[in-house]
């Protein structure tokens, strides 16, 4: 499984051409994401779902940190909701404390406003101290969560971090999705689910 990131609805045809079996669409990717116009879900759901592939909608508000105000919770709440009136397959978030542990109150709140849809913890994962890391991944599999997306640390690409990374999968022991992106492209990506002996990478780089 090759997950494509996309920042607009431009390659996403392109993309599915070339093996693209699920697609996270968000924007700004030059601050990590932010969550796309109502226009840009509904247009890429569409496209994306004539060729069967499933489509995961990011809900950020802005880039930055990942702990986020009152004001910036209603936001996402209600982007949330409208995602997935609009088609979403799944819902991309992230929520952190002060503390950088998981905003738990708020992440229930997200996790129940998906409601049936696939849920995806993304990058905000690696900012949690790793001694933490793996209550996290109990927390998040005990909340249903599909999937983490992970780069196995702040800094470097997921290769650089292979090591953690394969200390991750085995704690997650197949209880929750582990989605292996940052700098993950055509020329790695095989050897990557290889070396860590997953079946699923992330990126925007994975068919050019």
């Amino acid at each position: 499984m090759k997950e494509f990131c996309a920042e607009n609805h431009v390659r996403i045809a392109q993309a599915i051409a070339l093996g693209a079996g699920r697609i996270e669409l968000c924007d700004n990717l030059a601050v990590g994401g932010t969550t796309p116009s109502y226009g840009v879900i509904d247009a890429v759901c569409e496209l994306a779902h004539e060729q069967g592939v499933p489509v995961m909608t990011m809900v950020r508000p802005r880039g930055g940190d990942f702990c986020y105000d009152v004001a910036e919770k209603k936001m996402m709440l209600e982007d949330a909701r409208i995602a997935k009136e609009l088609g979403s397959d799944g819902l991309v978030f992230g929520a952190l404390t002060e503390a950088n542990w998981l905003d738990e109150a708020f992440l229930h709140q997200l996790i129940a406003e998906a409601g049936h849809l696939e849920t995806v913890f993304h990058m905000a994962f690696d900012m949690i101290p790793r001694k933490r890391q793996f209550e996290a991944i109990d927390w998040l599999v005990e909340q249903g969560v599909t999937r983490i997306l992970t780069r196995g640390g702040i800094h470097g690409a997921a290769g650089d971090n292979a090591v953690w990374l394969k200390e991750l999968i085995a704690h997650a022991d197949n209880r929750i999705e582990i989605l292996i992106g940052g700098g993950v492209t055509l020329d790695n990506a095989e050897h990557l689910m290889r070396e860590l002996g997953v079946t699923q990478v992330h990126g925007t780089r994975l068919f050019w």
